[in-house]
């Protein structure tokens, strides 16, 4: 009787469209790798957050031909049964520039194609923002974006957003997951060789017009710039976006200048990775290293390999490198309280008003206490912009983990080019007033309370480790965690009033006399094999000359949440970041 281990790996090999991966599989069964072979064929590659995301190879868990091939027929089948005349809609495709993202497109559009829906392909690698502007540009009924936008060199996705130019929601994800899973045969699915449009640059440049009015008319444009896109595919974008808006030429990174899927210069494209900023802070050094000083930048911006985050740095004479990363946390603050000072602008949006501020249960709660100081409304949502962007009313919304929708009436998901462009237009007004981002943070610290963030990030190979730390914290709730007594626990699992249920605990602390409060939020990661701990402490500040020591005391209480929380969740000492 034939191993019916070996049986999937064969059905599968007969109909997988891609000589590379078929090779590949067939080394594996002939070499008999049982352990490589079992864990490629435990299952398929759930359709999730916002779409798929894995490893590149061969069998139904990893990233291939086959496997998106089956996507878009179930995405196509989704649209055309929910289309009121059928097969009359458009679906937009985009794609970034890591391995096999073209083809990745490429089978995308023929699957719609032979579906009798209409597919549009961008022009060539752009940013994730761009194919989400599109969308609504061009009247379209979804859009997809093959991309792994931060993740490590191997992986790929594959991100689906509606016609209303937010990523998809529960109870769409299931919708269409199904839909995959009643795909037959590869063989039945049709995939002309042609048929979808190929677009020109007319959305592109529609994008960048759009971008250009997110800064305030007659507004400073003097902020000097380094810019790295981390390798991926924001450079041409984001200058022509600076350009256009009237700001300086940002100088290049030029090591990550080009994109390159291979991401040789760093260890994980992601700006908030160990390392992953070194060498733009050794070319903002490089230029400040000048005879006078007249070439130092003000800034340093990176976006991710697909655009979509923005990273933000500034000159701190007192850290290593000089200059110092900027928390997602802490920009997310900047822009708003930027954006309440200024009022109006693109950020308002069209055609209605626009008048709350978004962030999810993780981001720090600081969001709120400006949004109330300026009489706006605040929500929160759960963790990822397909909540966010849904938010009535938004004007603004962002995540910690440096995703910013800073104009949801032209990209309706966080976008690394605008929020760029907002960044430089806060530092060049602050720049001609005297003052830094800096001081900025320090007004708000005085106004609000110091709220200090931190993140116990946890990278595991076995995803069991996750499953067992929660549920120790769950059987096992802490008491107390740096010393602050936990005043409420919740499980997020259960849901809330205001949230849907997610996978995550959510802890409030309070010290008896008032001096400090914190808030812990645990979950997995949705993207990434991540436990990831999100950490905030408010300490009281009411002066300036309060602020070294309120930052001393959140930073000893951060170090102990990390501590407390890594032993109450059975965690390795070292676990983290």
């Amino acid at each position: 009787m034939q191993d019916e281990l070996i049986a999937r790996a064969e059905a599968w090999l007969a109909e997988d469209p891609d000589p590379a991966t078929r090779d590949e599989l067939a080394a594996l069964i002939r070499a008999g790798e049982r352990k490589e072979l079992e864990a490629r064929f435990a299952g398929t590659l759930q359709f999730g957050t916002a779409g798929l995301r894995g490893e590149l190879g061969a069998g139904p868990t990893r990233m291939n031909r086959a496997v998106v091939i089956r996507a878009a027929a179930g995405l196509a089948r989704y649209l055309i049964a929910r289309q009121p005349d059928g097969t009359s809609g458009l679906v937009v495709v985009g794609y970034d520039a890591r391995h096999m993202s073209a083809e990745f497109a490429r089978d995308t559009a023929a699957v719609l194609t032979g579906a009798g829906l209409r597919a549009a392909v961008l022009p060539r690698p752009l940013p994730t923002p761009v194919l989400a502007f599109a969308i609504r540009h061009l009247g379209a009924v979804a859009g997809v974006e093959v991309t792994a936008s931060h993740n490590p060199p191997r992986d790929n996705g594959y991100k689906v957003y509606l016609g209303d130019g937010a990523q998809i929601a529960p109870p769409v994800d299931g919708e269409i997951a199904a839909e995959i899973a009643a795909v037959g045969a590869l063989a039945d699915v049709p995939r002309p060789d042609g048929g979808w449009q190929a677009l020109g640059d007319d959305v592109l440049q529609a994008y960048l017009d759009r971008a250009a009015t997110v800064p305030a008319e007659g507004s400073p444009r003097t902020a000097r710039v380094v810019y790295t896109p981390m390798h991926g595919v924001g450079r041409d974008t984001l200058l022509a976006a600076f350009e256009r808006a009237g700001f300086p030429a940002p100088v290049l990174v030029a090591e990550q200048a080009d994109p390159d899927p291979d991401f040789p210069t760093v260890a994980f494209p992601n700006p908030e990775e160990p390392g992953a900023m070194d060498l733009a802070f050794a070319t903002a050094r490089s230029l400040a290293s000048g005879p006078d000083g007249s070439g130092a930048p003000d800034l340093i911006i990176a976006n991710d390999p697909d655009a979509d985050r923005c990273a933000v740095a500034v000159p701190d004479a007192s850290a290593a490198a000089g200059w110092r990363m900027l928390r997602g946390d802490e920009v997310g603050a900047l822009l708003a309280a930027h954006l309440v000072r200024r009022g109006g602008g693109a950020a308002s949006g069209a055609g209605g008003a626009r008048d709350t501020f978004a962030a999810s249960i993780v981001s720090s709660s600081l969001l709120g206490r400006i949004a109330a100081a300026a009489g706006l409304r605040h929500e929160e949502t759960l963790t990822g912009f397909k909540w966010i962007s849904r938010v009535s009313g938004l004007r603004y919304g962002y995540e910690e983990a440096l995703g910013y929708c800073v104009d949801p009436g032209g990209v309706r998901d966080k976008d690394g080019i605008t929020a760029a462009l907002l960044v430089a237009e806060l530092a060049s007004g602050l720049k001609e007033e005297g003052r830094t981002l800096d001081d900025l943070l320090d007004d708000l610290a005085v106004e609000h309370g110091l709220h200090a963030t931190d993140q116990l990030s946890v990278r595991v190979d076995d995803l069991a480790v996750i499953a067992d730390a929660m549920r120790r914290l769950r059987e096992r709730p802490p008491a107390t965690l740096a010393g602050l007594p936990v005043s409420t626990a919740e499980d997020l699992s259960e849901g809330t009033a205001a949230l849907p249920p997610t996978d995550g605990l959510r802890y409030t602390l309070v010290a008896p006399d008032g001096s400090c409060r914190a808030r812990v939020v645990v979950r997995p990661s949705g993207t990434e094999p991540k436990l990831k701990c999100y950490l905030e402490v408010i300490v009281p500040t009411g002066s300036r000359t309060r602020l070294a020591a309120a930052r001393a005391t959140a930073d000893e209480r951060l170090a102990a949440l990390k501590h407390d929380l890594s032993a109450a969740a059975g965690l390795p000492s070292s676990a983290g970041n």
